[in-house]
């Protein structure tokens, strides 16, 4: 069952409301990509405060007026053989982005605009040590990160 702003991990409790809010929406990404819930926590953790850092005021207060982080676009079943995977940022309907990992049938999140669906990838390719590939409309390759270590 994915965490959400009323019942989340207690090593969340003492952060401030939008990067628990981040960190919530990351942790849950990361726990339908495969990942521990041991082991998503602290990256997503780690992950939302440099966001917040990152981020601009205007971001931020969109970020807290969307969804509560467990109403998804799209459901992806826990695949743990994914998680070799590159991902990849690639068109969606509606000029939607979606991220997901090479063999999934899914996507693991759909962003309205391009950037924040690249800046998602990075992220989980970063974790997970692979790589991403970034795709542009018309569905050829634009540009390919290695993460591998």
């Amino acid at each position: 069952m994915p965490w959400n702003m009323q019942d989340y991990p207690s090593s969340l409790k003492n952060l401030n409301k939008i990067i628990r809010k981040k960190a919530i929406d990351i942790a849950n990404a990361l726990v339908d990509e495969g990942y521990d819930d041991n082991r998503a926590i602290p990256i997503a953790t780690e992950q939302a405060k440099e966001w917040y850092e990152n981020a601009s005021k205007s971001e931020r207060e969109d970020f807290m007026k969307n969804e509560d982080p467990t109403k998804r676009t799209t459901k992806q079943h826990s695949r743990p053989e994914l998680l070799d995977d590159i991902e990849i940022v690639t068109p969606h309907e509606d000029n939607q982005w979606a991220v997901q990992s090479k063999r999934a049938k899914k996507p693991a999140k759909v962003f309205d605009n391009k950037e924040d669906a690249i800046e998602y990838g990075k992220s989980v390719a970063k974790n997970k040590q692979t790589g991403l590939q970034i795709q542009k409309k018309d569905g050829s390759i634009q540009d390919e990160i290695n993460y591998e270590q």
